[in-house]
């Protein structure tokens, strides 16, 4: 059958008018990112006080997490005690007083007669903190008894209690990165010298000891530790910090800066693996030079519509044109007629009847030339299945 040039004009002008919505919903953006897309306005940053961090490539520990107490140094500790007999006269250091080596702490007189009685002076054997005292002025002293603890406080050991299973690879030398609760939680970079003389029976762990510089005087001991005891590294790892975590353990997400919005974030689904003190690695999900936020990404997850942004207006700021209501280009046509709303409604109408028109036109031809179309396959067919005449 010969195709009708006619036809082929109507259906194209059908298909153009019927496929401008499609043409329209390409260049909406994708729906997931609009329904993961969270806008704020810059009052709205300053308050969340939002923090990021690029994606990167990095060294990353493996570690073992320990807990324990700052301890004093059995060997820094001294005793002060009188070698005679007698009673205090004076006495120059209480418990909490800072004593050098050499000075007079207390006058004890002796029980020897004399007028009057002999005096001797009992010396600090060492520097260090008056940690406690068994003596009150004018009571008597016998040389069996201590009379002041010392302590030289400017070294200090961090005791860790390292559960059993993880004890085999952990050797002196070892590095590890402390933290002191009370002190705000900053990290102290420390190595394990020994390891303690017994182990915890009960809590089927050993003690690893670290010793710490104090000249500060901060750390007591007693005070609570928390150690990320390193065990091995890995270079080129794709890794954020933990702050930058959301979301239930079984799904995972992190927020990461939009590429072209202004203060706009995406919450993004993360696959994570091996994870420390301080970092996570991701496995997928995030690209490097992604801005993943650290600081604020909790609040992020309830941020709503408060900020008084929608999509449009991001998109219509970012781009310095006009978009739809779902994100989508605004075409010639709906320009057009949106001016022609805004002056009065005369422009729009025209334009909008002058479509419904041609596309009325375009329908009702498609539809003349599907008629004649079938009305010629017909008389073809029956022309074919006639029989010839016999002459007479």
């Amino acid at each position: 059958m010969k195709r009708n040039p006619s036809c082929i004009f109507s259906a194209f002008v059908t298909l153009v008018f019927a496929g401008l919505p499609l043409f329209a919903a390409d260049e909406a953006i994708d729906d997931d990112r609009a329904a993961n897309t969270i806008i704020l306005n810059e009052v709205a940053v300053a308050n969340l006080r939002i923090e990021k961090v690029a994606v990167e490539e990095r060294t990353f520990e493996s570690t073992v997490f320990a807990i324990g107490r700052i301890e004093e140094i059995p060997a820094n500790r001294s005793a002060l005690s009188s070698r005679i007999a007698g009673r205090v006269v004076e006495l120059n250091a209480q418990v909490g007083d800072t004593v050098k080596q050499g000075d007079v702490l207390v006058h004890i007189e002796s029980r020897q007669p004399g007028n009057p009685p002999p005096t001797i002076e009992l010396k600090a054997l060492q520097g260090g903190l008056v940690v406690d005292s068994h003596v009150r002025l004018g009571e008597p002293v016998d040389p069996a008894e201590d009379l002041l603890d010392i302590s030289d406080r400017s070294k200090v050991w961090a005791i860790a209690v390292i559960p059993e299973p993880e004890a085999s690879g952990i050797v002196p030398g070892t590095k590890a990165r402390i933290k002191v609760p009370a002190l705000g939680g900053e990290a102290i970079d420390a190595v394990m010298t020994r390891y303690g003389v017994n182990a915890n029976r009960e809590a089927g762990a050993v003690e690893g000891i670290f010793e710490l510089d104090n000249r500060d005087r901060k750390l007591q001991p007693g005070m609570r530790v928390e150690f990320s005891i390193i065990t091995g590294s890995r270079e080129d790892v794709s890794a954020v910090p933990r702050t930058a975590l959301q979301g239930d353990p079984t799904k995972r997400v992190v927020f990461v800066e939009d590429f072209e919005l202004e203060n706009a974030f995406v919450r993004v689904p993360v696959v994570l693996g091996e994870q420390n003190d301080t970092h996570v690695e991701v496995l997928s999900g995030l690209f490097p030079g992604d801005e993943v936020v650290t600081h604020g990404s909790y609040a992020l997850s309830f941020a709503g519509g408060g900020s008084g942004i929608s999509l449009k207006e991001a998109l219509d700021a970012a781009h310095g044109h006009e978009h739809n209501e779902d994100g989508s280009e605004m075409t010639d046509a709906q320009k057009a007629e949106k001016e022609g709303a805004h002056s009065g409604g005369g422009g729009g109408g025209s334009t909008s009847f002058m479509q419904l028109a041609v596309m009325i036109w375009a329908g009702l031809a498609t539809l003349l030339c599907l008629i004649l179309a079938q009305s010629l396959w017909k008389k073809r067919t029956t022309g074919k299945a006639q029989p010839p005449t016999k002459p007479a």
